[in-house]
């Protein structure tokens, strides 16, 4: 064991003060490892022996261990309720003449306090992904429409030689494009500020890309309590009968972005 790091998945606060102990789940992790857990008196770190960081160039075994990390903390999770999940590849060592169970029960002991903040504020929450994309094309229309110096140089256009109307129809395409970068910008703060209303928590993360001519208008991470998701769900529903836009909605999860 001393010459072995540990994989740590999550940490989790018990319901009951318990003995240091050593506890297997009958899980399996990562390369089909046993889990088991460190338990101290205030915390239990859930855990498999590996004997280095887990690293590879090959994107398909990669992939087989993000899943596998992710199905033993979804396990932890339903089985403790509170947990402070970690991110893939987080590994304590043996190092200073201490083994990785010696560092790893130090490390509790020093961080049990801002663990156990973390882990009552994450009690009985699930985290939940919201996409909202949107099709530019269909919604560029009701833009066209009511803006008036689109409207006024369309005007102008038709009333234009071809040579002149070619140049202004560039002109009018730089306009709409700006017109949609700043629909976008109201769209998305609109969009926020409804969905922050019906959650405890909200992160903004990166957005992705779609398939063309659907563009992703934002990706949130939502924090709420199991179960209480009638407001957030009735909200999302207007937002689908918006002509143009479309929802994706996703979880329940333990709560990454919220640690």
């Amino acid at each position: 064991m001393a010459d072995k790091g540990l994989y740590l998945y999550c940490v989790a606060l018990p319901s009951t003060t318990l003995p240091t102990q050593k506890e297997d789940l009958g899980i399996k992790g990562i390369e089909g490892r046993d889990v088991f857990v460190f338990q101290t008196p205030t915390l239990l770190a859930v855990v498999q022996e590996c004997e280095q960081s887990y690293g590879s160039d090959d994107m398909k075994t990669v992939s087989q261990w993000i899943l596998s990390h992710q199905a033993v903390v979804d396990l932890a999770w339903e089985k403790f309720d509170m947990v402070v999940p970690f991110s893939f590849g987080t590994v304590i060592v043996a190092k200073e003449g201490k083994s990785a169970r010696e560092n790893l029960l130090d490390w509790l002991e020093k961080e049990q306090g801002n663990l156990k903040s973390k882990g009552e504020k994450l009690k009985g929450k699930a985290e939940y992904g919201i996409q909202i994309t949107w099709d530019p094309m269909k919604v560029a229309p009701r833009i066209v429409k009511t803006d008036q110096e689109i409207q006024k140089l369309e005007k102008e256009i038709a009333s234009k030689s071809s040579g002149t109307a070619y140049l202004l129809r560039q002109k009018l395409e730089v306009l709409v494009g700006k017109r949609m970068e700043q629909a976008a910008d109201i769209y998305f703060n609109e969009l926020y500020q409804k969905i922050k209303r019906c959650v405890e928590d909200i992160h903004v993360e990166k957005v992705r890309k779609e398939e063309p001519p659907r563009q992703m208008l934002m990706n949130l991470s939502c924090l709420l309590p199991k179960g209480e998701m009638d407001p957030l769900g009735e909200e999302l529903d207007k937002i689908e009968k918006m002509e143009g836009f479309f929802v994706r909605f996703t979880g329940p999860w333990p709560p990454y972005s919220f640690v």
